[in-house]
């Protein structure tokens, strides 16, 4: 699992073209400030320690998010982070489930349509900690 995580001022994002065909129709546009968005991608090898990759995801978000005091996150799946690649299907079961536990504990979560290249712009923070990449 790769993390590339940003501490943003201000998120926008609209879906542009699906990257996968058996995905639903979407044509979607929103924003969020005081957010940090997180783009992940999970590889074949996570496939097999889901519950251990699924717990560090959702530590690593919540840490982030608590150092500028947020409960607004962004998850946008960004297959771009390595050449490993897990199963679009498991991908899309790890997210669902990290929302659920981002959400249960209070999070307001909001995610880039999955299966879909989008349009964004983000304001990021000039803080060091604005910008984190984490692996595991």
């Amino acid at each position: 699992m790769k993390l590339l995580m940003f501490y943003v001022h201000e998120w926008w994002y609209k879906t542009a073209l699906k990257s996968l065909p058996d995905v639903p129709d979407s044509e979607k546009e929103e924003s969020l400030k005081d957010a940090v968005v997180i783009f992940f991608h999970s590889e074949a090898e996570d496939e097999g320690k889901k519950e251990n990759v699924l717990q560090k995801f959702v530590k690593n978000t919540k840490w982030i998010a608590g150092k500028f005091n947020t409960k607004n996150v962004v998850l946008h799946s960004f297959n771009h982070l390595s050449v490993s690649k897990s199963s679009p299907d498991f991908a899309k079961v790890l997210l669902g489930e990290a929302v659920e536990r981002l959400e249960r504990t209070g999070y307001r979560v909001m995610i880039t349509p999955f299966g879909y290249f989008n349009e964004f712009r983000m304001h990021v923070a000039g803080d060091s900690l604005a910008k984190v990449y984490k692996e595991f």
